[in-house]
């Protein structure tokens, strides 16, 4: 799921995440720190503006999906 909310199929609400246990939130958040921190390794070439919008579209994605994720971990 981490994948495919960095990639930008899937959206990630309060409502997607309300069947989710704790368990599952807590792994949810370190796959989607994974993914973050393998995002931002990546270094695309200074003149492909497209990889850099790409790369920069990957890490917002990922960035508000935890905050999602840690402000459901916190509500409950």
């Amino acid at each position: 799921m981490a994948n495919q909310i960095a990639e930008g199929y899937i959206l990630l609400s309060t409502n997607t995440l309300r069947s989710f246990l704790p368990a599952e939130l807590a792994l949810l958040r370190t796959e989607l720190e994974k993914l973050q921190r393998d995002a931002r390794a990546v270094v695309p070439p200074q003149d492909d503006a497209l990889a850099q919008q790409a790369r920069n579209r990957k890490i917002a994605r990922l960035s508000s999906a935890l905050q999602v994720v840690v402000n459901k971990m916190t509500a409950r």
